[in-house]
């Protein structure tokens, strides 16, 4: 298994009481998502928010959708209100044909079988039922994992794994397809983050709830010089620190 799954529900717990400092950034990336909806002249009634953590939910329904919001982390279900559910996705609780529209705003990319997790996610929409999803690409912060590698290997003569493996582009509407959806598109799109203190790109992920939950991460405490190596080595730009975001935006349509 790549990723511990208690260690991803525990980071969500502790997330969902500052996840409000990083509302404006997950507002924007569902909001970019849900989009997508616009496209299509099919309207839709019931959707299921999967991991929306408390931003995708409010979305849906200002357009006049009733959700059904999930997470890993019952506090982190609750802020998108009720009705809301504690749940695993690669378990999903739910009966066939149950909605017509699932939406998962970067919520996918910790789940250790993610095949497994679209086949539930395509039965639990009713025929001709959408999914939209956006999840982390390879190249995802590629400038932290890299100063991350280096600033180690400099001080301990090793490196452990710190920022989550991603999938490439090419295998994505693969996945949707094995899943057994119709029409599978996979898209990406690009988006540079410019800090000026390195150290609120750290906050900022942790208060995300993307702190590192890979099962062979290093359980004892990394070095004191690390972060302060690694930060100080991270690219800049006119002296802000730029972080890229790889961002896939699937979307696969359930057999009608």
């Amino acid at each position: 298994m790549v990723f511990d799954r208690r260690a991803v529900r525990r980071k969500r717990e502790r997330a969902a009481m500052r996840v409000g400092s990083v509302a404006a950034l997950l507002d924007d990336f569902a909001a970019r998502l849900i989009e997508r909806l616009d496209d299509t002249t099919r309207r839709f009634s019931r959707a299921l928010d999967l991991g929306g953590r408390g931003v995708v939910a409010p979305l849906l329904r200002a357009r006049g959708i009733a959700v059904v919001a999930g997470d890993l982390s019952p506090r982190m279900a609750a802020l998108s209100g009720a009705p809301c559910l504690a749940l695993d996705e690669e378990f999903l609780p739910f009966a066939p044909a149950s909605f017509d529209l699932v939406i998962a705003s970067l919520s996918l990319h910790e789940v250790n079988d993610l095949p497994g997790a679209l086949i539930q996610i395509r039965r639990a929409l009713a025929p001709g039922g959408l999914f939209l999803a956006s999840l982390p690409l390879l190249g995802t912060l590629g400038e932290l994992r890299a100063a991350l590698l280096d600033a180690e290997a400099e001080i301990s003569g090793g490196a452990a794994a710190r920022v989550a493996p991603f999938p490439d582009l090419r295998d994505c509407a693969g996945l949707l397809q094995r899943a057994g959806f119709h029409l599978p598109v996979a898209d990406s799109e690009e988006i540079a983050l410019l800090y000026a203190d390195p150290l609120a790109l750290l906050r900022d992920l942790r208060a995300a709830g993307e702190g590192n939950a890979l099962t062979a991460r290093r359980r004892r405490i990394p070095p004191r010089a690390l972060f302060p190596a690694a930060l100080a080595a991270l690219p800049r730009s006119e002296g802000r620190v730029k972080a890229t975001l790889r961002l896939a935006v699937l979307t696969g349509w359930a057999p009608d």
